[in-house]
């Protein structure tokens, strides 16, 4: 309706809708996290909980609406048709943009439960997101140095511990914990200072998907495999706000929770080294697979132009 607009036009409107949107949300959202925060009785935190998801997919909604209304996206998506939002799910992607979280968001809300993702501590102090991420349950990490963990050893597991308690939450209802292995957006620089064996991507970090394994036990059955790919080469977020973002490429593969996976991580060296060998396995091929999806666009790109010409 709007994509008419010059980019930056749309980039502004688009930057407040999504404000808007959310302080509406937030009005709604804080108030039945109050109730949950005085009145802590199971079945009322569960009760609350089921009206804060609800909330958190019309947040959604709105977001995804204003993506369709001041962008023009050439989605290409494989791999969501089995999805189940009655069913537990870890997913894990890779991570290059803050535009990664709208589009997950964007391609799963409803067809899964309400996406979790791993935060770090500092961002519950973002006005307004940060209280709405701690009503949602977001599980906030807190990370310790080894030289930190070396004055002062009783921190030692205490992040593990954390992350345990607050993966227990998910048990009551059906949940997808979202976690980018990577640890961090994707930048040539990180790329080169890692002296990643990959050419699209970091080296992965196998803790965190083993932290919500072990602490959700038998209730993940699945893994959504994601691989985001923006072929324009275009990913910021002002530049998808303004309308440069024109494809995207979302890739979802369905995996087991294979019994190798199962295990105990932080005190069994033979299965920490299985486990991050099974992750550089998976990332090796997510990496293959992204060149794949970039020369696939790029010879249907090319044969449209010429489609065009004639």
């Amino acid at each position: 309706m709007l994509r008419f607009l010059p980019g930056p036009v749309k980039g502004i409107i688009s930057v407040i809708v999504y404000f808007l949107n959310t302080v509406l949300c937030a009005i709604f959202l804080f108030p039945v996290a109050l109730i949950k925060f005085i009145i802590p009785h199971h079945s009322m935190r569960r009760w609350c909980n089921i009206i804060l998801d609800r909330l958190g997919s019309y947040w959604i909604s709105v977001n995804s609406w204003n993506i369709h209304l001041t962008k023009n996206i050439h989605w290409h998506l494989t791999g969501t048709d089995t999805l189940d939002d009655k069913n537990w799910y870890l997913v894990i992607a890779n991570h290059q943009s803050w535009v990664d979280i709208l589009v997950l968001q964007n391609i799963f809300n409803r067809k899964i439960p309400f996406l979790k993702f791993f935060l770090k501590k500092e961002l519950i102090w973002v006005p307004i997101l940060g209280l709405a991420w701690w009503a949602l349950d977001f599980p906030f990490m807190k990370r310790y140095s080894r030289a930190l963990i070396k004055k002062k050893p009783h921190l030692k597991g205490k992040d593990i511990e954390i992350t345990r308690r607050a993966c227990q939450k998910f048990k009551d209802k059906p949940v997808s914990v979202m976690n980018f292995v990577e640890g961090t957006r994707f930048t040539v620089d990180k790329h080169r200072e890692q002296s990643s064996p990959y050419k699209h991507l970091l080296r992965p970090k196998s803790g965190g998907i083993a932290f919500v394994l072990a602490a959700m036990g038998d209730h993940i059955q699945n893994i959504l495999n994601v691989t985001i790919v923006y072929p324009g080469n275009k990913k910021s977020f002002w530049q998808f706000v303004c309308g440069e973002v024109t494809d995207v490429i979302v890739s979802v593969e369905v995996l087991p929770v294979y019994e190798h996976l199962k295990g105990d991580y932080f005190d069994d060296p033979d299965f920490k080294k299985l486990f991050q060998d099974s992750i550089n396995a998976l990332w090796a091929q997510k990496d293959k697979k992204i060149q794949m999806l970039y020369d696939e666009w790029k010879h249907l790109s090319e044969e449209s132009h010429k489609l065009k010409s004639n």
